[in-house]
């Protein structure tokens, strides 16, 4: 069955709409993209030069060789700048790549204990904690129960609450023992921040590199009589 002359068939139609409009821009509006009477000027080192018309704001920022940015769009006036654009984008974009640089994600490490470790073993244990901790990372604490242990709760309870004391100065408790299952878990965090622990490894092995003895030619050492 075919349609008629005044039938419309939207099923059959070829044409897509386009959405409308485009991205929102975060870009600030500068020099004769703001389009306001009037703006609130402040002037490039922070001086608060008042309200004045568009025109003279623009005039203003072409006598200084610098550019007109709106730093407060939802002002009323908006508040505009006087400064090299240019330049704070660029410095911008560095500070932002120093951040991510520094920026270190902290690291969840496991440590699995028995409710009644060998002396040695707990030692040893607690070691790899302490090691965690001055790395910045924290540490998820398994106690595993097997069999008739799993009636003695109170065993791997206090396990935890003596590692968390060993550790008191490295780490802190963040969160408390509780039962999974079988297992009782406690995460330990670290005072350090990850950044900061890894400045002070590089800056560990930069003494470490400056200490270290020079070798010297055969020809200069003295022999040993």
């Amino acid at each position: 069955m075919t349609c008629g002359v005044f039938c419309f068939c939207p099923a059959r139609s070829s044409t897509k709409r386009k959405p409308f409009g485009g991205p929102i821009s975060t870009e600030p509006r500068i020099n004769d993209r703001i389009r306001v009477p009037e703006v609130r000027l402040v002037g490039p080192n922070g001086e608060q030069v008042g309200i004045v018309s568009i025109g003279d704001a623009l005039k203003l920022a072409q006598e200084s060789d610098l550019d007109l940015v709106e730093v407060a769009a939802t002002a009323r006036p908006p508040v505009c700048k006087l400064m090299d654009y240019g330049k704070f984008k660029y410095e911008s974009a560095m500070k932002a790549r120093e951040a991510r640089r520094n920026q270190a994600h902290t690291i969840i490490k496991e440590i699995k204990l028995r409710p009644k470790i060998d002396p040695h073993d707990y030692e040893t244990k607690k070691g790899h904690v302490v090691r965690f901790l001055k790395a910045g990372d924290k540490v998820k604490v398994t106690i595993m129960f097997r069999g008739r242990e799993q009636s003695r709760p109170e065993l791997g309870f206090r396990l935890l609450q003596r590692l968390a004391e060993d550790v008191t100065e490295l780490g802190f408790v963040e969160s408390q023992p509780k039962q999974d299952g079988r297992n009782m878990i406690m995460v330990i965090g670290p005072h350090k921040k990850k950044a900061e622990a890894k400045a002070e490894r590089a800056a560990a092995r930069a003494q470490r590199g400056a200490d270290a003895p020079v070798d010297l030619p055969d020809e200069a050492v003295a022999p040993v009589e």
